[in-house]
């Protein structure tokens, strides 16, 4: 972004000048990223500008725009037009971005419709309940973009199976926190070791997979604990889980980390293995490739090494 648009923007907002920041959004085209196979859901308020820039540098897959939780009822407006303007200078993202807006009866559908001109790749709604829910989005949605759907009551979780109406309801995501205080449960039944946990992340898990929707798991609330969240990703995995919200840049590092694809690994070393063999043939031992960077005999060998194992 350039220097004289931000300063625009961030003089518009500590003015709490509305109208002004309102002009700065430019309603756009954007080209949708349809991929799902992200890892690190990385939560950021949109109130905060200076989060905001750093949207492309960020190592998550998956930019949430958030503004719901977090966000006072005050700065929501402010939110709801920052939001835009940052979407509306990335015409093109690897990342994934999406937009948690705020519950239907209370903004949701009015957010939805003002962003609907500035494209985010999908839209994710909170305290979804029922299929009924559902078909009301989709009348106002854009049909270029996902839906996406956070399970945090207990009437979604008793709806779970029915929440897939159309292809464009493309991810869930399990808010634990809030879907134990709507059913009454304690949230010192949040540890690895608690058998209703255990079952309610294997039931999202296998019923999102079975409707053909990306299951999110939950968001570690204690994010220094990295030691902690770490063993909630390693559990995670070995059920099966790819993806999980995350909080913070460290959080991000690990989940990317452990959620790994290791058949995309072996497949780029295969490439490697055989570009190094096809330019060594030829003299050549060290060379830079379009794809896959830099190669030399220490990479290749390394290479090799994964496709031997």
């Amino acid at each position: 972004m350039l220097n004289n648009d931000f300063k625009e923007i961030e003089l518009a907002y500590k003015n709490r000048d509305l109208k002004a920041l309102d002009k700065l959004a430019k309603p756009i085209f954007r080209e949708i990223n349809k991929k799902n196979n992200f890892r690190s859901v990385l939560m950021l308020s949109c109130n905060n500008i200076k989060h905001l820039t750093k949207i492309e540098s960020l190592d998550a897959d998956c930019i949430m725009l958030n503004l719901e939780d977090g966000v006072s009822k005050e700065d929501k407006p402010f939110a709801l037009v920052l939001c835009a303007i940052f979407i509306s200078k990335i015409r093109q993202s690897d990342k994934k971005l999406v937009v948690r807006v705020n519950a239907l009866d209370e903004g949701g559908y009015e957010e939805i419709t003002y962003l609907n001109q500035f494209m985010p790749d999908a839209i994710r709604v909170p305290k979804i309940k029922n299929e009924r829910e559902v078909k009301n989005i989709f009348a106002l949605l854009h049909d270029e973009i996902e839906l996406h759907l956070s399970i945090e009551t207990a009437d979604a979780w008793h709806n779970l199976s029915t929440l897939n109406i159309d292809k464009k309801v493309t991810t869930f995501y399990l808010g634990i926190l809030d879907l134990f205080a709507d059913m009454g449960l304690s949230q010192s039944l949040i540890n690895r070791d608690n058998p209703t946990m255990l079952y309610m992340l294997s039931h999202f898990l296998i019923t999102s997979k079975a409707i053909g929707v990306k299951p999110v798991s939950f968001v570690y609330q204690e994010f220094k604990n990295l030691d902690e969240f770490g063993m909630w990703v390693e559990l995670e995995k070995s059920m099966g889980y790819d993806s999980k919200g995350c909080i913070s840049p460290a959080q991000v590092k690990l989940v990317n980390e452990k959620f790994i694809d290791e058949k995309k690994l072996l497949d780029r070393a295969k490439v490697i293995v055989k570009l190094f063999e096809i330019h060594e043939a030829e003299g050549i031992t060290g060379f830079v490739d379009e794809d896959y960077g830099f190669i030399d005999e220490p990479i290749y060998k390394g290479a090799l090494a994964l496709c031997r194992r």
